[in-house]
């Protein structure tokens, strides 16, 4: 499968994401169905927010590594989307909770840094 399929596969399922995330945002009220709302609102944001950083994040690679295209591009721009959402829910999380700080925040971004190192170090060992 060319790599312009595995982008349209993840910006598709991005796009359906966008529109479950809406519908729950503006059908669903969280006075009747507080988990059910909660739990949608949530999984439907990821989910988005993921397949958005990583079709972002490929072609950003694309373009900074002059048009050469790795499919090796395609997961890291994965993994990074995923890490970015987890850091943007969480921060709604934790704001939900009245517990959000910008320690807090920066402790998200740290980690998801660590993470990243860890996975990139591993990624070139297997190289």
């Amino acid at each position: 499968m060319s790599h312009n399929k595995y982008i349209a596969i993840i910006a598709g399922s991005g796009f359906l994401a966008w529109v479950g995330w809406f519908l729950v945002v503006f059908k669903l009220s969280p006075i009747h169905t507080l988990g059910l709302s909660l739990s949608f609102f949530y999984i439907t944001l990821f989910i988005a927010l993921s397949a958005s950083f990583a079709v972002i994040g490929f072609y950003f690679r694309v373009w900074l590594f002059k048009n050469e295209i790795f499919y090796r591009h395609i997961n890291v721009a994965l993994r990074q989307g995923i890490f970015l959402s987890l850091i943007a829910v969480f921060c709604l999380i934790f704001q939900m909770m009245k517990v959000l700080s910008w320690w807090s925040g920066l402790l998200l971004v740290v980690i998801a840094v660590l993470l990243e190192f860890y996975f990139s170090a591993r990624d070139s060992e297997l190289t």
